[in-house]
């Protein structure tokens, strides 16, 4: 994974940036203390981090990426910035009030084994909050019209809800809410489904570069193939009813808020 995101990361920037509604959520789902110490836990190149941080938050970034690392620490000096994994934080236990975890879980290697580890640097009733997209979710993207094998193997990767809530369970997390979003006209985030409202995004090559999906998983021909059919579709307007025919109440993304409840 640090290697592909150490190619990724080289101009994850241009498109990749904190989403203010996104972030406002993060917030609000931490409810962080004052004088407390954060973690983002797969913080790339710490954009969330840096958001959060300037709203007051003290945090700490942690991701296997020395390429994201590097952006991270030139934007910002004054957070710690760190090489670790979900798996492996190098973090003493109890030693941080809260984590955050921005659409990074799908990466995460062993969720037992990493749900654990969250918990053992985190402190009694601390919260982690979880950004993510579900297998549920992701199969109403319209974007399977277009890249099937891209997304298939997409969501092969991506944890479902009951994973995620059983991987917690037996760590002493217990999940306290979770809320939907689907994805607003303004999201200044370019990640996966960022182009659910406007296509022209994906014809866009440094926004694809910029998502996991269309740099490391998708097929080079099937891509080629998909925006062929995207165009054609825009431009004769069929593209209006492959959306609708896609529409469902599932959401689009999920927040995922837990709590410590190991004491």
């Amino acid at each position: 994974m640090s290697t592909k995101y150490n190619k990724i990361g080289i101009n994850y920037n241009q498109t990749r940036k904190a989403d203010p509604y996104l972030t406002d959520r993060l917030l609000k789902h931490l409810n962080p203390i004052k004088n407390g110490l954060y973690l983002d836990i797969g913080c790339g190149t710490g954009n969330y981090t840096i958001a959060l941080q300037e709203k007051g938050v003290q945090f700490i970034g942690i991701d296997p990426s020395i390429e994201m690392l590097q952006k991270a620490q030139l934007k910002n000096k004054a957070i710690k910035w760190q090489i670790g994994t979900a798996e492996k934080t190098g973090l003493p236990p109890e030693s941080v009030d809260g984590i955050i975890a921005t659409l990074t879980i799908h990466h995460w290697t062993n969720l037992s084994r990493a749900f654990s580890e969250l918990q053992y640097v985190l402190k009694p009733n601390g919260k982690v909050v979880i950004f993510t997209s579900t297998p549920k979710q992701m199969k109403g993207y319209w974007l399977n019209h277009y890249f099937p094998k891209m997304l298939s193997d997409s969501i092969l990767q991506m944890p479902s809800l009951e994973a995620i809530e059983e991987a917690m369970t037996s760590s002493g997390l217990r999940i306290t809410a979770t809320e939907t979003y689907n994805i607003k006209p303004d999201l200044r985030d370019h990640f996966l489904y960022c182009g659910k409202q406007n296509p022209e995004l994906y014809f866009d090559e440094n926004i694809r570069y910029g998502i996991s999906s269309f740099s490391a998983l998708a097929n080079k021909t099937e891509v080629e193939t998909g925006l062929v059919t995207l165009r054609n579709d825009i431009d004769s307007g069929k593209i209006d009813r492959i959306i609708k025919s896609y529409e469902n109440d599932f959401g689009d993304y999920l927040y995922i808020i837990c709590k410590n409840i190991m004491y």
